[in-house]
């Protein structure tokens, strides 16, 4: 006979304990363990065993990369790593109101005209789906919507429509009987993922679900679910603005830290080809602090615009504040100036922050930190039509980076006329006719070749 037992599971970490513990072994987080009822037990052994597959020579395998198909957005196709592939499991999340729903009705509106789609929705009934995709303009046979969120009914449609894509919002709202805790506790999410995934690699049916995310920005659920699923998507960007970022942290079958830029519309998102354009629109060239960076995001470069303020504090402690770019990077880049460059900047209150809500984590954006910071601080102009490339090394050094081609190339095609890139960076493959190309060994050296005059 079956049997039932209690365990605790930690709704931060997804970690078991047989007991309630106060404070959770694996993460730390005191209060978090939930009681919930295990999976009912049933004897077993390897006499029963029945495998329904068998180990078969790589040689004679199909690489998934071969199989992709387009899922009619560019922009996501180049975040996958170059379409959509069949028996994946994606998780796409993001805050409330972000888009996400929008992302992936659009996404299936495109995929209905060569195959049949699956739209599961637990949180909206069928009716508020076709309102959405009346103001969409989404009007397509193929498109299947089906208001669900028991998983064996789920199952039930899949393996008879067969459909080409499903998507499943969201993965919190979906449970299995087999289990008593309540939808969206860890248990259910983690049985419902996993059966998920069976039916996708089983049928070969790719399947891409919607995660809600924790006050904190972290996935809510067992962080198994990022591990099992094949890929993970971030939905990125301010509800008061109209510009979303679409950034992948996972993907076995592409490259990570790749990003789609979208702007949302009355008419759904619209794809944005070219996000330099986008971040570099509202520069403002007769202000000091401000000045021109490029990152390489994923297989492309971008370039962004980094603001600084420096003003004097009226406390006892200075402030620093960074949006965009990581808080730490800033502080050690503020010990260089003061220590290398000679800037006083301890009794000052230092903001950074990078315009048009993109987010920057690479080193080879520590020049244009550094000298944007000085910019605010001298108060004096930075050259508009410049790019600031490179790394900044304890010593003041200023460092080589990766791809420094591409970033120049991109800098060139959007007209500007100056680049300061690192001395060691200098064997550059071609002259550039409407580009200098500026070379800086130290910090000090950077600062002098970036600053125009006095505001």
């Amino acid at each position: 006979m079956a049997r039932q037992r209690l365990k605790y599971v930690c709704k931060d970490c997804g970690y078991e304990a047989p007991g309630w513990l106060g404070k959770c072994p694996a993460c730390g987080k005191w209060g978090s363990l939930v009681e919930e009822t295990a999976a009912s037990e049933t004897k077993g052994g390897l006499g029963r065993v029945s495998p329904s597959s068998s180990p078969c020579p790589i040689v004679g395998l199909k690489g998934a990369g071969e199989t992709r198909f387009t899922s009619g957005i560019v922009e996501l196709d180049r975040v996958l790593g170059g379409g959509v592939v069949p028996g994946s499991l994606v998780l796409v999340a993001g805050n409330p109101g972000i888009g996400k729903s929008t992302l992936l009705l659009q996404m299936s509106a495109a995929a209905s005209c060569d195959d049949k789609v699956l739209y599961v929705s637990g949180e909206e009934s069928a009716d508020q789906i076709k309102f959405r995709g009346d103001r969409l303009g989404i009007d397509s046979e193929g498109l299947l919507v089906l208001s669900e969120v028991d998983i064996e009914n789920i199952e039930y449609w899949i393996r008879k429509i067969h459909p080409g894509l499903v998507i499943i919002d969201s993965i919190q709202a979906v449970f299995t009987k087999d289990l008593s805790s309540a939808p969206g506790s860890i248990s259910q999410v983690s049985e419902c993922a996993g059966r998920l995934m069976r039916n996708a690699k089983g049928l070969g049916i790719p399947v891409y679900i919607v995660g809600h995310v924790t006050k904190e920005g972290a996935i809510a659920g067992p962080k198994v679910l990022e591990h099992m699923v094949d890929t993970v998507l971030y939905f990125e960007g301010d509800n008061r603005r109209s510009f979303r970022i679409l950034r992948c942290v996972k993907n076995r079958f592409g490259s990570t830290n790749e990003i789609g830029v979208f702007q949302m519309h009355d008419t759904g998102l619209l794809e944005i080809s070219n996000p330099s354009e986008i971040f570099l629109s509202d520069r403002s060239h007769l202000v000091s602090g401000s000045c021109v960076t490029a990152s390489i995001e994923g297989t492309r470069p971008i370039l962004a615009e980094i603001e600084a303020l420096v003003t004097r504090t009226h406390f006892g402690v200075s402030r620093r504040t960074a949006t965009g770019v990581d808080l730490n990077r800033v502080a050690i880049i503020l010990a260089v100036l003061e220590k290398r460059a000679g800037l006083g900047l301890s009794p000052y209150d230092v903001y950074v922050s990078v315009a048009g809500g993109a987010k920057l984590n690479e080193p080879s954006t520590d020049l244009a930190i550094a000298c944007a910071i000085a910019s605010s601080f001298r108060n004096a102009l930075c050259h508009p039509d410049t790019v600031i490339i490179g790394e900044i090394g304890l010593s003041g050094e200023v460092r080589a980076v990766n791809r420094i081609e591409s970033r120049i190339a991109e800098a060139e095609k959007l007209g500007f006329k100056r680049c300061i890139i690192p001395v060691s960076d200098t064997s550059l493959p071609r002259d550039y006719e409407n580009l200098r190309v500026i070379s800086v060994k130290t910090i000090n050296d950077a600062l002098e070749s970036a600053m125009i005059r006095k505001a």
